[in-house]
C-alpha cells in the first residue's frame, strides 16, 4: 500500500487530524507527512490546512474495496465475472482491458481505479475525476459474432447505468445522446465504448463508465472552464456507498451486454425513449464541420440521432458530432 493511500485512510472521515497525530500513526516524521500531503494534490485531492490545528479533507472519501464489491454482486454476475481489479491509480481502466487477449466466451473482467492519469472521454477529451471523487469502471465482453447494431451499444449501456442508479435510489436522471448521463442538462456521468472486431466475425468490446460521486470545488471549476456543466450524486442527495455503486453498475452492465447480444437495441429502446433528454427539443449539432440546428426526434435501431432540419429528416451517426441543447 502506498504511503499516500495509508494517509488517505487515516483522513477518510473528513475530520481534522493534527500533523503529530498523523506522523505517529504512520511512524514517520511530520516532514514526511507534509510531503505526502503535497503528493495528494497530484491526484486532485482537496485538502484544508488549519495552522496550528492540522489537516482535513474537503469532503470524506469512501475508498473502493474489491472484497466488498464482489460480495454485493448477484450470483449471476459472480458466475460470469472472471477478474475484478481495483487499482489505486491507472492510466485508463478501458485501456487496461483493451490489452486483454484471453477473455473466454461468457465471462467478463471488471476494472476500477481510484484515479486515472489518462482517463478518456468521448472524442479524445480527458475525463476529469480527482482521486475517489467518482467511479471509473470498465468491463469487457466478447461476442462470437458482432451484433448487427453494435453502434448502439453506448445507448444500451446508458440504460443499464440508469437501472443501476435507480436501484440505489437515485431518481430524476436522463440520457443525452450519445453517451451522457444527465440531470437537468448537467452531466453526471459518461460512457465510452471501445471495440476490437473483424468484419462479419467476433467482436471484443470494452464499456467504460464514469460517474461523479463527490466532486471537489476545484474540479467543478475546471469543468466549467471547459464548458461542462457538471453535477455529482452528493448534490442530488446522500450518495450511495461507492462499493455498492460499483457492484450495481457491474451487475447491470454485464446483464446488458448479454441481453444486447441476444436482442440488440430492441431490448433497451423503450427505456431509452423514456429517458431521452433531447426528444422534442431544438438542438445544435456539429456534423462534418457544419453546424446544424433542428428538432431531435429520438434515435433509430442503429443508435443514430434522428434530427429534423427544415422539415427534412437527417441521420446523425455517433462519433461525428457534438450535441448541445438550445433552449427555445
Amino acid at each position: 500500500m502506498s504511503g499516500r493511500i495509508e494517509l488517505l485512510r487515516l483522513m477518510a472521515d473528513g475530520a481534522l487530524h493534527s500533523g503529530e497525530e498523523l506522523a505517529a500513526a504512520l511512524s514517520v516524521s511530520r516532514a514526511a507527512v507534509w510531503k505526502r500531503l503535497q503528493q495528494l494534490a497530484e491526484w486532485g485531492v482537496a485538502l484544508e490546512a488549519l495552522p496550528g490545528r492540522g489537516y482535513r479533507l474537503e469532503s470524506p472519501i469512501d475508498l473502493l474495496d474489491a472484497t466488498r464489491i464482489r460480495a454485493a454482486l448477484p450470483p449471476v454476475a459472480c458466475d460470469r465475472l472472471r477478474h475484478l481489479e481495483v487499482h489505486e491509480t491507472l492510466a485508463s481502466t478501458s485501456d487496461h482491458l483493451l490489452a486483454v487477449e484471453d477473455l473466454p466466451a461468457g465471462r467478463f473482467d471488471a476494472c476500477l481505479a481510484e484515479f486515472q492519469s489518462a482517463g478518456r472521454g468521448r472524442r479524445g477529451r480527458h475525463w476529469v475525476a480527482p482521486f475517489a471523487s467518482g467511479l471509473c469502471l470498465s468491463l469487457n465482453w466478447s461476442y462470437p459474432d458482432a451484433p448487427a447494431t453494435l453502434a448502439a451499444l453506448s445507448l444500451a449501456a446508458g440504460v443499464a447505468s440508469l437501472r443501476a442508479l435507480g436501484r440505489l435510489g437515485v431518481k430524476g436522471l436522463a440520457l443525452k445522446w450519445p453517451n451522457d448521463i444527465v440531470q437537468d442538462d448537467r452531466k453526471l456521468g459518461g460512457i465510452l465504448i471501445d471495440l476490437r472486431s473483424e468484419a462479419a466475425g467476433p467482436a471484443y468490446v470494452v464499456v467504460g463508465v464514469g460517474v461523479n460521486v463527490r466532486l471537489p470545488a476545484s474540479a467543478r471549476e475546471r469543468l466549467a472552464i471547459e464548458g461542462v456543466r457538471a453535477v455529482d450524486l452528493a448534490t442530488l442527495g446522500e450518495p450511495p456507498p461507492r462499493n455498492a455503486l460499483a457492484a450495481a453498475l457491474i451487475a447491470e452492465l454485464s446483464t446488458a451486454l448479454v441481453e444486447y447480444g441476444a436482442r440488440g437495441m430492441s431490448a433497451f429502446a423503450d427505456e431509452w425513449r423514456g429517458a431521452d433528454s433531447l426528444a422534442g427539443r431544438t438542438v445544435a449539432v456539429l456534423h462534418g464541420g457544419q453546424m446544424l440546428e433542428g428538432c431531435a426526434r429520438g434515435v433509430d435501431d442503429d443508435g443514430a440521432l434522428l434530427l429534423e432540419v427544415d422539415g427534412a429528416p437527417r441521420r446523425i451517426v455517433s462519433g461525428e458530432v457534438s450535441v448541445r441543447p438550445v433552449r427555445c
